[in-house]
Order: structure tokens, then sequence, then C-alpha cells
């Protein structure tokens, strides 16, 4: 059962009939969404984060559209003063400095003399890229995750090349990729997948994640791909500046071959060309040429999930996808990597077995799961991560440590925004309960905040309950179903 949706040139999870129809089957191919139509205007959707793009970065990406092998050969003069002002201006001010201590404030104090000396040394080739910066922080498994930060200078450089690039890779990233991309979230992954499953004849999932994939990719094969598209070798050799900048962590200094720092600027865009060479492209191709059934492909960053018609599809597709990924020196978590059997038809089949209801995934912070709604009918659902939200009260629980002595109208203004900021992304339909216990919780944890501060003043739990609907928001769904939100994007 194919839908309109799949045809569409906005469609953005991969799909593809089976092989063996009666007829060659063409290529539904989703390009980025919103591509046609963009030629004649002056302003489009640009780089990693911001709104627009200027005329020479229109002809270019003009180029790319039109000529799909073309190198690049001249790109370093669209790093003009005002794209590196526009750089610095998109930058948090409030950011931890780098190796060299360098605040927005600072900088911005000499603003036109930094900018006009940054420019220069960038196009003459006297720029040096300073080491990053190394902290860890707590992931919620009780690991560490390293987090870089880079100086100031060249969270600005790396900010300007980078909206240079998107402006010829926005036009080659495929449609199922949406990680750190401009106009593109965590919710329309999310979507995309949530009504590829839902439309499309999916019984497996392989849910696929990617070992140590930033500080693991080869710089090697990381510049080769570049190279497809860039002929201009002063982007060529800014981009191995900071591959090669090395990492300061405790007053020493290491430098090493793989990898990208994570936290910088460039770092996400690296990635995604990365892996459009290594496995997107590939992808594609497999299930174009390969799978014999139904196939729908979504890829945030290094969370991979690709659902199939066929558990033979799935596991040929495992195996190769497996072999592809060691040539570019990756490989898969071994733990986190899994396939399962999954979706409205596989639902149906387990309950006509007399089997259990399909196990879960996680994708993108939530758990997928196989429901039912209130009439009985299949309802995918999705559900908020129980580790995730731990880590989040952990977090609150210390944070309400630090701030025992503020007043409770201080802390009550703290809190608003943390619970405004969790329900911001996590209320979505089908997540109401997890909504209720988050905000549940938080509630619990302040009122054994107040009582351990004071043996005089306890505030009772009726107290309590006033106190937090004075302060704290209810939980209420902020998101739309997936097929309203796709079909309002993607209206074709």
């Amino acid at each position: 059962m194919m839908n309109g949706w799949e045809k569409s040139d906005s469609a953005v999870v991969a799909t593809k009939p089976a092989n063996n129809a009666g007829k060659p089957a063409a290529e539904w191919v989703e390009p980025r969404a919103g591509t046609k139509g963009n030629a004649g205007q002056f302003n489009t959707c640009r780089a990693q984060d911001r709104g627009s793009v200027s005329h020479g970065l229109e002809r270019v990406r003009q180029a790319a559209r039109q000529r799909k092998k073309e190198r690049f050969t001249a790109l370093l003069h669209h790093v003009t003063i005002d794209r590196l002002r526009e750089s610095f201006h998109a930058l948090k001010r409030k950011a931890a400095p780098g190796v060299d201590g360098m605040t927005w404030q600072y900088f911005e104090a000499g603003l036109e003399d930094n900018l006009q000396r940054l420019h220069k040394q960038v196009q003459s080739g006297a720029y040096r890229a300073l080491p990053v910066r190394r902290q860890y922080i707590r992931k919620p498994d009780g690991k560490q995750r390293p987090l870089g930060i880079a100086a100031l200078e060249d969270k600005i450089t790396q900010r300007a090349v980078v909206d240079v690039l998107n402006a010829i890779y926005e036009e080659d990233f495929l449609g199922f990729s949406y990680g750190f991309r401009p106009g593109r979230s965590q919710h329309d992954a999310m979507d995309a997948l949530s009504v590829a499953i839902d439309r499309t004849q999916v019984n497996w999932i392989l849910d696929a994640d990617i070992r140590n994939f930033f500080d693991g990719l080869s710089q090697e094969w990381l510049v080769r791909f570049l190279e497809h598209r860039i002929g201009d070798q002063r982007i060529i050799r800014l981009v191995r500046k900071w591959l090669r900048a090395g990492v300061l962590e405790d007053g020493e200094l290491s430098v090493s071959e793989t990898g990208t720092p994570q936290g910088a600027v460039a770092s996400p865009l690296l990635a995604n060309v990365y892996l459009h060479y290594a496995f997107d492209l590939w992808a594609q191709r497999w299930r174009r040429l390969e799978a014999k059934g139904n196939v729908i492909i979504s890829r945030y960053a290094d969370d991979i999930v690709v659902g199939f018609e066929h558990e033979a599809d799935a596991r040929r597709f495992w195996d190769a996808m497996r072999a592809r990924l060691e040539k570019f020196e990756l490989t898969l978590h071994p733990e986190k990597t899994r396939l399962l059997e999954f979706g409205r038809y596989a639902a149906a089949r387990r309950q006509r077995l007399g089997l259990p209801r399909p196990e879960t995934f996680t994708f993108l912070g939530f758990i997928f799961i196989c429901g039912r709604s209130r009439r009985g009918a299949f309802q995918l659902q999705r559900k908020s991560r129980g580790d995730r939200m731990r880590a989040k009260l952990r977090q609150i629980k210390d944070d309400l440590r630090r701030r025992w002595h503020d007043s409770i109208p201080e802390q009550g203004k703290w809190l608003k925004q943390v619970v405004q900021g969790y329900f911001a992304y996590h209320a979505v339909p089908t997540n109401f309960r997890a909504l209720h216990a988050f905000r549940h919780h938080v509630r619990t944890r302040w009122l054994r905040a107040l009582r351990r501060r004071s043996q005089k003043d306890r505030p009772s739990w009726a107290q309590m309950t006033r106190i937090a609907d004075t302060w704290l928001p209810r939980p209420r769904i902020l998101h739309p179903w997936p097929n309203q939100r796709f079909a309002v994007k993607h209206s074709r």
C-alpha cells in the first residue's frame, strides 16, 4: 500500500515499492523539503540556524542544484566581513570561553577592528586555529560525554564557512537526513518516521547506532568526501586546521587523526557530509536496487532507523550496512543496534498468534510503542524515555540545592522555565502521562527542598500543591499529531 505522500518531491522519509512489481518501479527520491520554487526568490533558508542567504550564496546554491557533480573552486571570497559579523552576533553571549579566554563582550568592545584583523588572516592564510578546551557533561546512563569548547574567533570563522558550505550541501543532502540541518528539527524527523510507519507496510525496524561516531570518524576520509564538491583548497586547509588543532585537557595538548570536536560549530555539518557519502547515498541505492519490499529510512546525526516489509531484507541490509561502515572506519554499536518486529501489520500478526505486543525502540529521546487508541485501532505511540526523565530530575535536585536559600518566588520562576522547556520538547500526543509524572516529581523534589532548609516553616502537601499551581505549568499537549504537521509541511 503506497500513498500519495510517498511520491511527493517533498517526502522526507525514504520509501520504495517492491522490486518485483509488474513494471520497473520508478525511483521515488525525496529532495530537501521546499527546494522547488526557491530559485526565483531573493531570500532562502540558509545555514545551520539562520534565516536568509545573500545573493552571492544564492548563485552558489543554484549552481549546486543544477550541476550535481561540479566542484566549487572559488568559495573563500564569500567569507566576507559582513558574514563574519553576522556569525559573531549569532553566537551565545554567555558561552564559556575557549583556551584564549576571550569572551563575547571583550571581542565586541573592538568589534570592527577585530573583524578586519580576523578577515585579513582568513583570506591571507595566516589564520591559525586554537586547540579546543575539553569539558565533560554527564550522560543519562551515568557516563561522561566529552564536549569541546572552541575559541571565540574559531567559532566565528567556522560559522561563516558553514554558511557558505551549506549553500552547496543543502542541495545534495537527502530527504531522510535531519540532524542539525536548517529548517529541520527532531520533531520533523519523528513526524516523518511516524507517518511512514503508520502508512507503509513496515513489519521490521532496524534501530542502529554508530559507536563513538564524532570521535571515531576518519579525518582523511572526511577531507576526501569534501573534495568531491569543494575544489577551493583554501577552504580545505581551513577544515584541516580545525581538525588538527587538537584538544587541551588538564594542561596537556593531544592531537588525533580521527574525530571532529563535539561542540565545535563546524562539527554537525562535517558529520553530515561524512554520513552522506558513507551511508545515505549507499542506503538509497540499496533500497532501490536490492530490497524486495518496502523500505523506509530516517537518520538524525548518527541515530538511524530503517523499516522493512520483509525480515530477509532487514537482515541483508544489516550485514551490508555493517560492511559498508567498516569500509569507512565506523562500527555499529553492538548493544544499541538491534532488529525488532514492529508496525501495524506486525502488531496484528502477533495478536493473531497470541504473542505479546511488539518490542519498543527509542529515537530522539522517545520510546516508540505499538499501541491502541481508545477505539481499539492501531496507534503508534510515543513516550518520554524514563532514563532521560530521571537524569533531568537529578539535575533539578542538584540545582535546587544550589538555590537553597532563594525565596519561593525566585525558585518558582526558575522552575517554571525548566518545566516549560521540558514540555516544549516532550508535550507530544500520547505522552500526557509522562508530562504529568514529570511535573509531579518536580513538585515532590521542591517540597523536600523547602522542608529540609527550615525546621520551623515546613510546608504541608496541601500548601505545596497551591505553590506548585501558582508557578508550575500544568501538563498539556503542545505538538500536533504527526500526520497533521507532516501534511502542513508537505502538502503535496
